[in-house]
């Protein structure tokens, strides 16, 4: 049975994929049963040619192409739904997440208690551009001081949660980017777990400052707004005291 699936959402990233998917091999096989999903999001350059090509090194992987782009969010969705596996692992299809950092959060995991579902990276070496850090570094504090998330970099694509828990969760554009607040929001313990970081090994990223600043307002208010609407109560089945 599949331990462990690994989504990576993936546009524009011919030169980068490749070697990730064989660092994921790398320090996965042998130590869990797993699988690789990922889910080319209407790629411009020859990325699904490569990942078609992989397809013959590594029985792992699975390719998923969306007839049309609709986004990371959408694209981890979609890896998710398509998973094997109780439990996910995402990783940016950048390169700039190590896999070797996969083993980290499961470990975190198995110190962890059942109501705890998603453990979240936390680059503390971060490797992008003084400009994109420093970016980043207020809209974090921003997003603490509004949704109290207590998480100190919810931007890090390397995730560990389960997969039940994710899909429970409300659907919008971006929402990959609040996971640590929607899961706290229905209920589950979230903990954040140091991993490192890399430069970008080719390509470009495909957001700026500005454009990520403007989204992330309109999206802030919202996932501020659900978390002022939601209340979570308790369930436990009669003649059991057991939590269902």
């Amino acid at each position: 049975m599949t331990a462990l699936s690994i989504v990576i959402p993936v546009f524009n990233e011919r030169g980068n994929i490749g070697p990730l998917v064989q660092e994921v091999v790398q320090h996965l096989r042998g130590r869990i049963p797993f699988d690789i999903v990922c889910v080319d999001d209407q790629s411009q350059d020859d990325t699904r040619d490569v990942l078609t090509a992989l397809k013959a090194e590594v029985p792992e992987l699975r390719v998923l192409v969306h007839q049309r782009r609709s986004g990371q969010s959408t694209a981890i969705r979609t890896g998710v739904k398509h998973a094997l596996s109780p439990w996910i692992a995402t990783l940016d299809g950048d390169g700039q997440n190590d896999p070797a950092d996969i083993p980290k959060l499961l470990a975190a995991r198995e110190q962890a208690d059942a109501q705890t579902k998603l453990f979240a990276g936390w680059r503390v070496d971060r490797k992008d551009p003084a400009s994109k850090r420093w970016a980043s570094r207020w809209a974090n504090r921003i997003r603490q001081r509004l949704l109290r998330d207590d998480t100190p970099d919810t931007g890090c694509g390397i995730k560990l949660f389960e997969r039940a828990a994710f899909l429970d969760l409300p659907y919008f554009d971006h929402m990959h980017r609040y996971l640590p607040a929607l899961m706290q929001r229905a209920g589950w313990k979230t903990v954040s777990v140091p991993v490192s970081h890399r430069p970008r090994g080719s390509g470009q990223s495909k957001y700026t400052n500005l454009g990520r600043a403007l989204v992330g307002i309109r999206d802030l208010m919202g996932v501020s707004w659900l978390i002022q609407r939601s209340h979570v109560t308790p369930v436990s089945e009669i003649g059991t005291g057991r939590k269902p």
